[in-house]
């Protein structure tokens, strides 16, 4: 019989990576299964534990503590048990491991300390763990970094850390010498996420700079107020190679960096500030995406902002790339030119596929060249901005549906719209049998305010549900 290859087990083996059972089976049938099958195991071997089996692991990981480690940890009065001192691993199980997460290492620590314990103990046998994962594992691909430990700094670290492609760091834990250290060695990083950070740090500023073809960067911070300008002007330095933008940081860094951004494919603005604490900040934004170009965009995502205006100057100078749109949870009060936006988007993102956005009443005009113009739509949302419609505008919501119902394109099966604007029974009901040879996906009603939806509107939904022709809503 002709044995499988070295290779061949490694790759069926690795297809069993969730059924542990099965794989601990194989470690027993020969000591070249138990060589291929034990590293697979403790590749994945970190997550999703119960507690017996954390315990296990946990053990295994300290009895691969390096005899000077030990010796530091006694000489600390930080007991290990017999079991994990005078056992010797079979295997180099560390170097198989993924580089453990911080809430790994807490979970080892609070094993062996507990809860109440003096920092100088839980940084000791904090550094100690991590001393043997750096000096163990090699070429990792990614870190997130939120322990105040140098790792940059430890022994092995050149060795571990160079082939990084996605790095998180919480820079309030960090200093920048050990940013300036990774730099050294970390280059070929195509994501790069940046937490919690309020002033220029060099270090950070030579990690960027040392990076050949940074792609992807996330910027989160809860501080606001921050001059990160130096961290602005490195971000600009990589103008040509960003194609991803994440970020929250309104006011705490320049957004001038924006306009240098030609190669931007995604981007992502959060704010969670109220508009009145940040106001000229917000200005200051609006003004940069106001005159940015970004021709290759395809994906477009504004949460807490209202900058309609800015978003259709933003949007007219895109290539028809854009597939994505997605406004959320704007400032009502001040939200003005809402149409601009979406006659803007009918007239240049013929292949927009998703558009969620907010409506005033007069806007509707602009839906029908949008369904027109936009044949790949498959998901819309249109809330509305008024909290309280006037009673006295008689079913509003009718002009919408019928825009709808005479429009869509057949791939529209995803529709959201506002519960604040009133819809006759008769044209709710025209506009489902419209979608009776195409049925909707998902049909769901959203309000922020006050509510036109009645019994009937529910009961009628519910009918078209059990006859197949929406497939889940909001009144399921």
């Amino acid at each position: 019989m002709t044995e499988l290859n070295f290779d061949c087990l490694t790759l069926i083996f690795d297809e069993l990576r969730t059924d542990k059972k099965s794989l601990h089976s194989c470690l027993f049938v020969n000591k070249k299964w138990c060589n291929i099958v034990v590293p697979i195991l403790w590749k994945y071997s970190l997550y999703n534990l119960s507690e017996q089996k954390e315990e296990k692991i946990f053990n295994i990981i300290l009895s691969c503590l390096p005899l000077s480690s030990k010796q530091l940890l006694l000489v600390n009065d930080i007991k290990l048990s017999s079991k994990i001192l005078l056992n010797t691993p079979t295997f180099n199980y560390i170097s198989f491991c993924k580089f453990p997460e911080n809430e790994v290492i807490r979970k080892i620590i609070e094993m062996v300390l507990g809860d109440l314990t003096r920092y100088y103990k839980r940084n000791i046998l904090e550094q100690e763990i991590y001393k043997l994962f750096v000096s163990q594992c090699k070429n990792i691909g990614e870190l997130r970094w939120q322990t105040l430990q140098p790792l940059s700094l430890f022994p092995g670290a050149s060795t571990c850390f160079s082939q990084l492609y996605n790095l998180f760091i919480d820079v309030f834990s960090l200093n920048s010498d050990t940013l300036y250290e990774m730099a050294k060695f970390c280059k070929n990083l195509n994501s790069l996420s940046i937490h919690n950070f309020s002033k220029d740090l060099p270090g950070l500023v030579s990690l960027i700079d040392a990076q050949v073809n940074l792609r992807r960067v996330n910027l989160c911070t809860i501080f606001k107020g921050g001059n990160c300008e130096d961290l602005s002007k490195a971000l600009t330095r990589k103008c040509n190679t960003i194609s991803y933008l994440s970020f929250n940081s309104i006011g705490t860094i320049p957004p001038s960096f924006l306009s240098s951004l030609v190669n931007l494919k995604w981007l992502s603005i959060f704010n969670n500030e109220d508009y009145e604490d940040i106001e000229d900040d917000i200005k200051e934004l609006q003004k940069y995406l106001a005159i940015s170009e970004f021709p290759n965009l395809q994906y477009l995502n504004i949460n807490g902002l209202s900058c309609f205006k800015e978003l259709s100057m933003l949007v007219e100078k895109t290539k028809g790339n854009l597939s994505h749109i997605d406004i959320f949870n704007i400032d009502r009060d001040i939200a003005k030119n809402t149409g601009m936006l979406i006659k803007v988007i009918a007239e240049n993102c013929p292949n927009i596929k998703l558009l969620f956005t907010y409506l005033e009443p007069q806007d509707f005009i602009h839906i029908k060249s949008l369904l027109i113009n936009c044949r790949y739509l498959k998901t819309i949302r249109f809330d509305s901005l008024d909290f309280f419609m006037d009673e006295n505008d008689n079913n509003i919501g009718d002009e919408l549906l019928d825009i709808l119902i005479s429009f869509s394109p057949k791939c529209l099966n995803d529709i959201t719209v506002s519960k604040s604007w009133k819809f006759s029974i008769n044209t709710f009901e025209r506009f489902f049998e419209s979608f009776r040879d195409r049925p909707l996906h998902y049909f769901y009603m959203i309000c922020h305010g006050r509510s036109y939806i009645t019994e009937e509107h529910k009961i009628m939904v519910k009918q078209y549900i059990e006859e197949g022709v929406i497939k889940y809503s909001s009144f399921s």
